[in-house]
């Protein structure tokens, strides 16, 4: 019975000390500077999921018919702008998709440096 009430007061505790903990920092208010230290963990084959998870929802995203590439969906392109930073970033995450949903990370290219 004594292990039961220990058990209750430490489930109980718990939860304020995750809370005392600094809060998470959204993926979508990334600077430039973290952005690029995340972005050096994309990987080729990365799902939509794992990149969101990563950089954060874009601000733009664009769908292209490549003209019966490898490809039948086409590539899907991802676009995260930085533009308050000095100097301003840009990165854009290219997918490519086997399947109607199984969209895929196939490359990425920072500009505006």
């Amino acid at each position: 019975m004594k292990r039961l009430r220990t058990l209750f007061f430490l489930a109980a505790l718990f939860p304020s000390l995750t809370w005392a903990a600094e809060p998470f920092r959204a993926p979508e208010n990334l600077n430039l500077a973290d952005a690029e230290r995340r972005a050096a963990d994309l990987r080729q084959g990365m799902s939509i999921d794992d990149v969101q998870g990563l950089l954060g929802k874009p601000r733009r995203t664009q769908l292209k018919n490549n003209g019966g590439s490898a490809s039948p969906q086409g590539t899907l392109q991802w676009t995260y702008n930085w533009v308050g930073s000095s100097p301003p970033g840009s990165l854009r995450v290219d997918f490519v998709s086997k399947t109607v949903n199984g969209w895929y990370v196939n490359s990425w290219e920072w500009s505006n440096y």
